[in-house]
């Protein structure tokens, strides 16, 4: 097997492909990231086995999980050439407690998102005891332990990789910036896989009189409900007409403003609730118009790329991952600077110049690579050649 090193942005390529054993360990198996662990063993064509956890007490799975899943996996009979883990692990206790079985195993983790550069809920009253340092402790020693480090986007890339100088500076001693660089040298971009073309047996035609705005996303602080709803709020004062589809899982201390939109804007709103199955979600995504976001926190916009695909016209703001997924000559059209003003004229600016049955706006066709059918190969890849680098080197 020939290996062309990665480099951060490049794909790689080999010349004859090995059906390899890999075991994907997910501590926090549920929403996206059971969806991206259950893709790639769909669609790979590497025999993908999942050791995981229920999806629940993040915190804890991220603390005890290693524990749990060592336990597992000292009681598998699978024997696997690679161990594929997810940032939610803590790979260096998951290793010491395993090495009978993993010593001679290459490691890959795959960061969905980190907890040095995510920002805490001002409501977590854990932040008050400095744990966020410690659970980005564990996200940082992974990286060390892990024999090859991938991030799902560019952005997260540069994200962690950039925070990590200060967040070690703020400990007394012995701070080993050094290894920031050693984290960097070993590290790529591996865009999240997604099943986009489950999307397509849902597909109808968009004939809207009234635009319809959609949200998609949770119901959490750090995706700036608030923004989203006051200018929601001024539309409406305005007497800008537009119709509102909300989507997205609700959680316990969801922020208030989800209950004082469902009040005030009950003449507008189609939907307002989770939906629990695919057809119904998919549904919505096709029939809405216009996707007005406002996120502050989001390492690759899994439901962004799903709105997009279906043919919603994104306006969003011009950071995080979401400049990758949207043509750069499309970039004026789609991207606002600030969530106040700008954010607010755009998106009145696009309700008023709606027009009945919108077509495609050019930028589907940009994301469709993500879909599993496409993008597994390049995963497969990937992998084949770090197990066979680490052969060479053993």
């Amino acid at each position: 097997m020939v290996v062309l090193r990665k480099g951060r942005k490049n794909l790689w390529s080999f010349f004859y492909f090995y059906r390899m054993k890999i075991l994907l360990v997910e501590p926090f198996f549920v929403g996206s990231h059971a969806a991206w662990a259950k893709g790639y063993q769909q669609f790979s064509q590497h025999d993908v086995e999942i050791l995981s956890l229920p999806g629940r007490h993040w915190k804890w799975r991220m603390y005890g999980g290693a524990v749990s899943l060592a336990q597992q996996m000292k009681q598998l009979k699978f024997k696997p050439d690679l161990l594929l883990v997810t940032d939610m692990l803590d790979l260096t206790t998951f290793l010491a407690l395993t090495k009978k079985h993993t010593a001679h195993i290459p490691v890959v983790i795959y960061f969905h998102e980190n907890q040095i550069t995510y920002p805490w809920s001002p409501a977590d009253a854990n932040k008050k005891m400095e744990r966020n340092n410690q659970i980005g402790f564990l996200n940082y020693t992974s990286a060390l332990a892990a024999d090859w480090v991938c991030f799902n986007s560019d952005y997260h890339h540069d994200d962690f990789l950039n925070a990590l100088p200060a967040f070690l500076r703020q400990f007394p001693d012995f701070q080993e910036l050094d290894l920031v660089d050693f984290i960097r040298h070993k590290s790529s971009v591996l865009p999240l896989g997604m099943d986009l073309r489950k999307f397509d047996q849902y597909k109808v035609e968009k004939f809207n009189d009234i635009p319809i705005i959609l949200w998609n996303h949770r119901w959490e602080y750090d995706k700036n409900p608030t923004s989203f709803f006051e200018v929601l709020f001024q539309l409406k004062k305005e007497k800008i007409a537009f119709n509102l589809v909300v989507l997205g899982k609700k959680y316990q201390q969801s922020p208030p403003i989800f209950t004082e939109a469902k009040s005030y804007l009950k003449e507008e709103i189609l939907h307002f609730e989770y939906a629990s199955d695919l057809a119904t979600y998919a549904k919505w995504l096709w029939q809405a118009d216009i996707l007005p976001v406002t996120n502050v926190q989001d390492f690759f916009g899994g439901s962004i790329v799903e709105a997009i695909y279906c043919n919603t016209y994104p306006i969003l703001p011009n950071r995080l991952a979401y400049p990758a997924h949207i043509p750069l000559e499309y970039h004026q059209k789609h991207f606002y600077e600030d969530t106040g003003e700008q954010f607010y004229l755009k998106l009145k600016r696009v309700l008023n110049d709606f027009k009945v049955s919108p077509t495609a706006f050019g930028i589907k066709n940009y994301v469709h690579h993500y879909d599993w059918r496409i993008f597994a190969r390049a995963y497969d890849d990937f992998f084949s050649n770090i197990v066979s680098d680490h052969h060479k080197l053993h």
